[in-house]
């Protein structure tokens, strides 16, 4: 099949030609004649597989279409996504399919000033790419209207819910027209996203192209067991013994990635680190180094696992377990991609042998477990031990453990994390709060 059988404007075809895209991905082929045909969808597909490519080219395909009104353009397709840097990558695959179009687009998203952004919108755009938080508050002040929508999207949805964002999502509903085309596309779809997408969704069509919580068959898994304080000093003769790739490492804590980038910096190693307490600046200018191999490490929480595009990145390492087995999937989706080759390497201590028996469950298979050379465990890794406690702040490059007080009173429980205490990043009724749409 080729992007030509698809009935898709000849400048977007042009557009992909001169980008080298020849042929349309699983997920492509059977969602883009349904979103044509003006169908809500419910599209799944496993990271790195095109779903961006899946909703923009006939979004952009439509907007071809109709003429542009005069004046300042109300938005006329609203694309939901849960970070920033996802809000950025779509936005660049959009300009650049869109690039022989009159089709203006614009990011809103937490952590950058508004002023910008209310000027883009004021002089109009057809496509807005917005975060959840920073949306609301762009609705509060009046610089973002929302009846001119025809058409939703909601990119990585399930991590939109997980990440507390669902009373913001059903606000935002509620100010958009009901008739119009919504598309909903995620990694994973469970049962109880599908319910919440009956609610507001018009008998939408299905398409899943892999099976949920799967990874590309491209990428091989091994974990290595080690005691927790070994962790850093295995990883540095793991970087050593790569010594030409470059590499995703994924820790629990802000603080942690911190500490370890620091660390691997003075072992001689070019690190970069990437979460949500750095600005918007500082987390594009890190973006920027790694992709531009000015460093050769970008040390990240689970912010990062979601909407990075980063082609041919061999290897992605686990130093410290994700607390939710699902994130695995996310997190080695960086790698493998469009059918290259990847490898997924996990650092293991005693305490996330559940952890790595509830990864394997997700995997549907084991995870090779090898003992680095010298790097043995002091105790065999069991993967029947009790999972850690998720609001645990160990991790990431030795991050000390509070000082114990006690007579202070306990943190409070949120009823929506995200992604999830225990992984050092805010909660959604936090960042709603400051209108930052990301972690």
């Amino acid at each position: 099949m080729s992007f030509e059988s698809l009935g898709l404007a000849p400048a977007l075809l042009r557009a992909l030609s001169e980008q080298g895209y020849t042929s349309p991905t699983p997920i492509q082929a059977e969602a883009i004649p349904l979103i044509l045909d003006g169908h809500d969808l419910l599209g799944g597909a496993q990271t790195g597989t095109g779903k961006t490519a899946a909703f923009s080219l006939p979004l952009l395909n439509r907007l071809s279409k109709q003429t542009p009104a005069r004046g300042p353009r109300k938005p006329r397709v609203l694309v939901l996504v849960p970070t920033r840097e996802l809000a950025v990558q779509v936005h660049d695959n959009l300009r650049g399919y869109g690039r022989h179009l009159q089709v203006a687009s614009c990011t809103i998203f937490g952590g950058v000033g508004m002023g910008p952004q209310v000027d883009a919108l004021r002089r109009g755009v057809d496509v807005l790419i917005a975060t959840p938080g920073r949306l609301i508050d762009h609705m509060e002040r009046g610089s973002a209207r929302l009846d001119g929508i025809e058409v939703l999207v909601m990119d990585e949805a399930d991590r939109m819910l997980d990440m507390g964002f669902l009373p913001a999502i059903k606000r935002i509903l509620g100010k958009l027209p009901r008739e119009r085309q919504t598309l909903l596309f995620s990694a994973t779809f469970e049962t109880q996203l599908k319910a919440l997408a009956l609610e507001f969704m018009r008998d939408p069509k299905q398409v899943q192209v892999a099976a949920n919580n799967t990874i590309a068959e491209t990428i091989a898994h091994r974990a290595h067991p080690v005691d927790a304080e070994r962790k850093r000093d295995l990883l540095i003769d793991i970087l050593a013994e790569r010594h030409t790739d470059q590499v995703i490492v994924f820790g629990r804590t802000k603080h942690g990635c911190n500490r370890l980038a620091e660390q691997l910096e003075k072992s001689g190693i070019r690190a970069v680190a990437i979460h949500g307490n750095k600005s918007q600046a500082q987390r594009q200018k890190a973006l920027n180094a790694f992709k531009a191999a000015k460093a050769r490490v970008l040390v990240a929480t689970d912010v990062a696992a979601r909407g990075l595009d980063i082609p041919n990145l061999p290897l992605v390492i686990n130093f410290d377990l994700p607390m939710v087995a699902e994130d695995y999937v996310h997190r080695i989706g960086r790698t493998g991609r469009n059918g290259a080759q990847g490898e997924a390497l996990s650092l293991v201590s005693h305490d996330e042998g559940g952890l790595l028996r509830q990864i394997q469950r997700v995997l549907k298979k084991d995870v090779e477990l090898a003992d680095f050379p010298g790097y043995a465990p002091s105790q065999p890794l069991r993967l029947d031990v009790p999972l850690p406690n998720p609001r645990s702040k160990r991790g990431g490059g030795g991050a000390r453990k509070p000082a114990h007080r006690p007579h202070a009173k306990p943190a409070p429980r949120h009823a929506h994390a995200g992604p999830k205490p225990g992984r050092g990043e805010r909660s959604g009724r936090n960042r709603r709060r400051s209108g930052q749409g990301s972690a």
